[in-house]
């Protein structure tokens, strides 16, 4: 048979149900499938407040949806419970949950897929803990629920993409909150389908692109001529085609092979700015952080790119989401260096637009082996320089960016003060309880 020459193995797929939401339940005493809690972000960062996470109860009784909703769509009931994030409390978490995970499995089986998700690799060790697959995963569904709390949906396949179909079609419902699939049940499981957007990798508007190829479900994908799909979108087509039939090679194991390094940070703005000062200011400041990232990990920058992007308004009036550009430089990690050439691309290329998003990205890394000066200015001074940023790259690191900023993060539009104080873009909590 077809799937006789695939590699089979047994893969679980382990998410945290309503992961912030469930986090915060725990820490007041409550249970997490049974009350209805939303966590809110503030909105001086999310233009109004995003609801982040919210309960299955939440979204039952008031039909609210995680980083769709918005604040202005809380209903007024005393039963809701509205609280604000604590990333710090979720990796903390996060943690604990994947040292469970590391009882069952060796440290490289397990991959963490995302803050609420993982995958293990049980191929080796499921026998170690029961007489069947399922019996090992409610085994680790219980010991998460007892330890932290938390309950846990668990997807299970013969490799990876299995199981995350597995997860997200047929835990999800259950009443175990286990689904399975297996090569053998992949016509029953897997073809029978009909929303493409439920199956991963497939949003709305690759499904229009199916759509337009007479494609409207999985068994139609998966039998549609593959070079019909790889001449009309190319390696995601094969991709897709693979996807319908079950098939997955991935080796978790196997270290992943990234083409370029590179280092960059970028931010989403509190509002819009308007002003050349105040955006340049945010420019400055990011530009010092990915300085101070580059030196950190000992390394120089070869090019540099920046990327604008205009608020909705200004997109509708220019035509243009914004702008990305790139600069090839001279190898350097220096602060002053780098923010120079970043304003340059920026007063380059702006033309007075509202900006909401800011990235600065560096690429072309190369070790820093050793200082290159330049014939532009006294050798004195550029060693000096470079001996003050390793004293303040060394303050930071021991007692806190916020101990020693940049005058000019205290203008009006400087962000980085306050954003030192974030995780992820969100408020870190001030405990893990």
């Amino acid at each position: 048979m077809f799937f006789d020459q695939e590699p089979h193995g047994v893969f679980f797929l382990i998410d945290n149900k309503s992961f912030y939401a469930s986090c915060e339940a725990v820490a007041r005493g409550l249970n997490p499938l049974k009350v209805p809690l939303v966590v809110l972000s503030e909105a001086k960062n999310t233009n109004d407040g995003l609801i982040l996470a919210t309960s299955p109860e939440a979204k039952q009784l008031f039909h609210l949806k995680a980083n769709v909703s918005r604040k202005r769509d809380l209903p007024n009931d005393p039963r809701l419970w509205v609280v604000p994030p604590r990333m710090n409390l979720y990796i903390q978490r996060n943690l604990q949950i994947n040292q469970i995970f590391h009882q069952f499995a060796s440290e490289k089986e397990v991959w963490p897929y995302s803050i609420d998700e993982s995958i293990l690799d049980m191929t080796h060790s499921w026998r170690l803990f029961g007489n069947s697959i399922r019996e090992v995963a409610r085994l680790i569904q219980k010991k998460i629920r007892q330890q932290i709390g938390l309950y846990t949906t668990v997807g299970i396949g013969d490799n990876p993409v299995q199981a995350k179909l597995a997860l997200d079609n047929y835990a999800k419902p259950n009443h175990e909150l286990i689904g399975e699939i297996h090569y053998e049940t992949v016509p029953d499981k897997i073809w029978s389908i009909n929303e493409l957007t439920d199956v991963w990798g497939i949003g709305p508007r690759m499904a229009k692109r199916l759509n337009r190829l007479q494609i409207h479900n999985m068994y139609e994908l998966a039998h549609t001529n593959p070079y019909l799909l790889q001449q009309n979108l190319g390696v995601i087509g094969s991709q897709l085609f693979a996807t319908a039939w079950g098939v997955d090679r991935t080796k978790l194991t196997e270290p992943i092979k990234t083409k370029e390094a590179s280092l960059g940070n970028s931010q989403v703005l509190p509002r819009d700015y308007l002003t050349q000062n105040e955006i340049e200011t945010v420019i400055k400041e990011i530009g010092e952080q990915v300085a101070a990232r580059l030196r950190h990990h000992h390394k120089l920058a070869g090019c540099l790119s920046l990327s604008v992007g205009f608020s909705y308004a200004a997109a509708e009036t220019d035509g243009r989401n914004g702008f990305h550009q790139a600069l090839k430089i001279e190898p350097t990690n220096n602060d002053q260096t780098l923010t120079q050439q970043l304003l340059w691309l920026f007063r380059k290329n702006w033309d007075g637009q509202a900006v909401r998003n800011i990235g600065v990205y560096s690429s072309k890394l190369s070790p820093d082996a050793g200082q290159q000066l330049n014939l532009f200015e006294s050798p004195l001074n550029q060693i000096q320089h470079s001996k003050l940023n390793q004293v303040i790259d060394e303050i930071h690191r021991r007692f806190g960016f916020t101990k020693l900023v940049y005058a000019t993060s205290l203008l009006p539009g400087g962000t980085a003060i306050e954003r030192a104080t974030l995780v992820g873009g969100h408020n870190g909590g001030n405990s893990y309880e």
